[in-house]
């Protein structure tokens, strides 16, 4: 069939195309991470947050700035879940953490990029770290039912009776997380008291703290008890004095305190006892290798949230 052409000298008829609209640009919507205390996801309840950035400065996400209300209301979540989580038998204790390990293991690419972006590093070296991170949990997890043969013992005496030491844990241990190493270091400092059947209250790192929240996460959905272990995002200036001085805390792994404010935590911390566990002080922390085995998995880390309990028995006739 002939085509149709246009009469002389009238126009062709063109049909009108409409133009391609051009996206809109989309301003994205940041998370506000919420705390993590009795096993639930709380907002801080002085309604304050903060802006977490990446290290190269991209804002990330918006994180609960903790008040001292918060820090003792995961205090008291503690003290209650206590008694549960000590009395576990050390097998399950170490089958719980063992889970705990396992869903990380499902949430691998999540903390690689977190972990990326949160120190600035390439998604290699920050794959190695979570790798690292996951097996050291593991590593922990396994000492559950040994770490009491390594320490306990069964005393000579001269006399008819048995005398037992045994190791006991030590009750609320209050935590603060490594500043630099936003997850290999964080599960380095956190495992060692759960293993031994304390309870946790965690201050994160300032700066890095995405990881760790991800982290709580995992620990809701795993078969950690509620108050267990208890997770606050917020400024060290303000929560470590309020977490060193309470006195529902037994004890205080200061490794992530800043070196400014370590006189001043170990004095409050000595007004009423408590147990300490410091980084050394010819340890820089942002100099520390979490990835060298030797230095950071060390059953001495478990063994400084334990009391040596003495038992005197007598022998049966």
């Amino acid at each position: 069939m002939a085509s149709r052409t246009p009469r002389p000298g009238r126009p062709a008829r063109t049909r009108a195309v409409a133009p391609t609209p051009t996206p809109a640009a989309r301003i994205e919507v940041r998370k506000t991470y919420k705390l993590y205390i009795g096993g639930a996801f709380p907002r801080s309840e002085s309604g304050r947050s903060y802006l977490v950035k990446a290290a190269d400065g991209t804002p990330l996400a918006n994180a609960c700035r903790a008040s001292r209300k918060d820090l003792r209301d995961a205090v008291r979540a503690a003290r209650k879940a206590f008694p549960g989580w000590a009395d576990k038998t050390a097998m399950n204790r170490g089958q719980v953490l063992y889970r705990v390990a396992e869903l990380m293991e499902g949430r691998r690419d999540q903390f690689i990029a977190e972990v990326a972006a949160a120190e600035g590093i390439r998604d290699a070296r920050a794959r190695e770290a979570v790798d690292r991170a996951i097996d050291r949990w593991v590593w922990y997890a396994g000492w559950a039912d040994k770490i009491a043969q390594v320490l306990g013992s069964s005393n000579p005496v001269a006399a008819p009776y048995f005398n037992f030491t045994i190791p006991e844990a030590t009750g609320v241990v209050g935590v603060v997380a490594p500043e630099t190493s936003s997850l290999l270091g964080l599960v380095s400092r956190l495992a060692p008291p759960l293993v031994a059947g304390n309870v946790v209250v965690l201050l994160t790192s300032e700066t890095r703290p995405l990881p760790a929240v991800t982290l709580t996460e995992v620990l809701a959905t795993s078969d950690v008890p509620g108050g267990v272990v208890n997770v606050l995002t917020g400024l060290k200036k303000e929560l470590v004095p309020v977490l060193a001085g309470h006195g529902d805390i037994d004890a205080l792994d200061t490794w992530g305190v800043p070196d400014a404010m370590r006189t001043e935590t170990e004095l409050l911390i000595a007004d009423d006892i408590k147990r300490l566990a410091r980084r050394p002080t010819t340890v820089v922390e942002a100099r520390f290798d979490w990835l060298d085995d030797r230095a950071a998995e060390r059953p001495e880390w478990i063994a400084a949230f334990l009391e040596m309990k003495t038992v005197w028995h007598p022998i049966g006739v």
